[in-house]
């Protein structure tokens, strides 16, 4: 018998809260996690450690797309992660975690990592 995992949603901020094409650092469940709003208004969710400089700052990246995928690009040496997926658009054997994200009444929600 197999036991089934509850998800657990934490609450990071509201949704109008978020700037478009700007990010959030939230801790959740010990996790820094980088939360972005893009300016159609999709909500994305990644970790924020820069595998490449190790420091916590992809949340402080530049919000943007290649090709028409949405990105962001490390403030300390500019690699591009995809915000759907986690690769790295420069290095596609460098990649950082995903984490689903979704609205509810008005609260951005990350689900634990």
């Amino acid at each position: 018998m197999t036991a089934q995992v509850q998800a657990r949603w934490t609450a990071v901020c509201r949704y109008d809260d978020l700037i478009p094409e700007r990010g959030v650092a939230a801790l959740v469940d010990g996790a820094a996690v980088a939360v972005f709003r893009t300016h159609d208004g999709q909500l994305y969710a990644l970790s924020n450690l820069d595998p490449f400089s190790s420091a916590s700052v992809l949340s402080r990246g530049i919000v943007g797309d290649r090709g028409g995928r949405p990105t962001v690009a490390s403030p300390i040496y500019k690699q591009v992660f995809d915000l759907t997926t986690g690769i790295c658009l420069d290095d596609p054997t460098v990649s950082v975690p995903t984490y689903p994200v979704r609205l509810v009444d008005g609260a951005v929600e990350v689900c634990s990592p």
